[in-house]
C-alpha cells in the first residue's frame, strides 16, 4: 500500500461479529446451536466453516444472519478512515456482489487466477482435502464472472512479479486526481461544502438581518 491509502479485510470486521455475547454471535449461536462451540464459548470458525460450505442452505442462513451486523462494522470502519482523511480504502471483500456491496464501492478489483490454481493454492495454504476446497470455491461467485463485471483485473496466475508491476500500475490508477463528484465525496469536498454553507449562512445574515 502507500502513503494515505488502508487496506481493509473482510475478516476483521467478521472476527469482531462472532465474538462472544455480541449480537452477531447470539444469532448464529441461535441458528446454528451449541455444537458450533469450542470450550471457551467461542464460535470454533473452522467447524461452522465446514457446515456451511456443504449445506447451501445453512450458508444462505449464514450470510442471512451476519450480513447486517459485516455491513454496519464495515461502514462503520469507513467512516473512521475517511474522517482520518485517509485517501483511498481497499475493501478485501471475497463476497462483494453476493453481498451487493460492490454497489457501495469504486473502482471494483478482482484478483483472477484460473480454476486449477485457486484449488491448489487453497488447499496448501488451510491444509484442507480436494473435496473441501472444492466445496469453498463452489460456494463462491466464479473468479470468471466476477472477472466480466470488475472495473480493473489483476492476473494472478503468474510469478510475484509479473503481480507486484500490475500491482504499481493499478495503484498509479487509483490514486489519479480526483473527479468533481469524488472530491464531493471526500473529507476535504465535505468540509468545503459546510464551511460554504456557514458562510453564506452568516453573509445572509449580515446582509438580510436574519436572526440565527
Amino acid at each position: 500500500m502507500y502513503p494515505g491509502s488502508f487496506l481493509m479485510p473482510c475478516w476483521y470486521c467478521v472476527q469482531d461479529v462472532l465474538k462472544k455475547d455480541t449480537g452477531g454471535y447470539n444469532k448464529v449461536v441461535a441458528a446454528f446451536g451449541e455444537d458450533i462451540l469450542q470450550a471457551s464459548g467461542e464460535v470454533d470458525r473452522a467447524k461452522l466453516g465446514l457446515i456451511v460450505f456443504s449445506d447451501p442452505a445453512k450458508r444462505q442462513l449464514l450470510n442471512r444472519v451476519l450480513a447486517p451486523y459485516i455491513s454496519s462494522g464495515i461502514f462503520y470502519e469507513i467512516l473512521k478512515l475517511w474522517l482520518r482523511g485517509c485517501k483511498v480504502i481497499v475493501l478485501d471483500i471475497p463476497l462483494l456482489f453476493e453481498a451487493k456491496m460492490d454497489k457501495w464501492t469504486k473502482p471494483i478489483i478482482v484478483v483472477w487466477v484460473d480454476t486449477e490454481t485457486q484449488l491448489q493454492r487453497l488447499m496448501a495454504r488451510d491444509r484442507i482435502s480436494e473435496e473441501d476446497a472444492r466445496n469453498r470455491i463452489n460456494a463462491q461467485m466464479s473468479l470468471d464472472l466476477k472477472r466480466i463485471k470488475a472495473d480493473i483485473v489483476i492476473d494472478n496466475s503468474g510469478s510475484l512479479e509479473e503481480l507486484e508491476a500490475q500491482f504499481r500500475k493499478v495503484v498509479f490508477q487509483v490514486s489519479r486526481p480526483l473527479t468533481w463528484t469524488e472530491f464531493w465525496l471526500s473529507r476535504q469536498g465535505a468540509f468545503t461544502a459546510l464551511i460554504s454553507i456557514i458562510i453564506g449562512v452568516v453573509a445572509g445574515k449580515k446582509v438580510y438581518g436574519i436572526s440565527l
